[in-house]
């Protein structure tokens, strides 16, 4: 029998107070990314804002407000702007792989040439005192929108080098990663559709003996207001 007890369709979730700092441009918010593999969501809780986002197809700004729901695929280069109070619940494909390192960071071309020199500049203390992790998150943040708005002016400008260098970095810097993100999604995504196959195979025999196995799942955050990407996360270990 093949059974997986994970969120369905092994999604993950996190809730997300979106950072209130404000940026060069003057926009406050979390810092620009995107993901390699994995799909992500927002179901919007509280307050208002909205989400910048690049592709090959160009710049789009998205608002933000209680009760919508924007997700996008990989590759979507993604900023959160907070307008007033902006909570989100995430939504992550791939058994919340995309909190477990898959993403790049837009820093400037430099920061990106190898993993060493893109952790050196993309990784957070793990200790120290609260003012000074969050710090190092703004510092960060600062040199994603910094990369972040290269790429969107050369992209509106018609140039679009600059971007498809981004991708082809990120594609790179991840490489080394890849044979462990495959187990993620073997023991999660796939797994989950193997076991529908599974359960749908059995039905067409007229059987159900699957439903024997059924369990109840409960879960609080394991941690709460960690710093995040885009702002303090209260995380779910699923």
């Amino acid at each position: 029998m093949v059974t997986f007890e994970g969120l369905p369709g092994a999604v993950a979730v996190s809730h997300l107070t979106v950072y209130d700092w404000p940026a060069a441009d003057g926009l406050r918010g979390g810092t620009p990314h995107l993901h390699l593999t994995c799909s992500e969501g927002y179901v919007v809780i509280g307050g208002t804002g909205s989400v910048q986002t690049l592709t090959t197809t160009g710049f789009r700004q998205t608002p933000l407000a209680p009760g919508a729901l924007v997700w996008f695929t990989p590759g979507t280069i993604h900023r959160l702007v907070n307008d007033g109070g902006l909570r989100v619940v995430v939504l992550m494909q791939n058994s919340g792989l995309p909190e477990a390192g898959d993403a790049v960071l837009t820093l400037p071309p430099a920061l990106l040439t190898g993993p060493e020199v893109y952790g050196a500049a993309a990784a957070l203390p793990q200790d120290g005192t609260e003012a000074e992790r969050e710090r190092a998150a703004r510092a960060r943040r600062d040199l994603a929108v910094t990369g972040f708005l290269a790429l969107r002016d050369a992209a509106e400008a018609g140039d679009p080098e600059p971007l498809a260098a981004f991708h082809r970095a990120a594609a790179a810097l991840v490489r080394p990663r890849t044979e462990e993100w495959r187990t993620r999604w073997e023991r999660g995504a796939a797994l989950a559709a193997a076991a529908t196959a599974h359960q749908l195979d059995a039905l067409e025999r007229g059987e159900g003996d699957h439903l024997a196995g059924a369990r109840v799942h409960e879960r609080r955050p394991v941690v709460r207001g960690r710093f995040g990407m885009c702002g303090r996360l209260d995380v779910y270990r699923v």
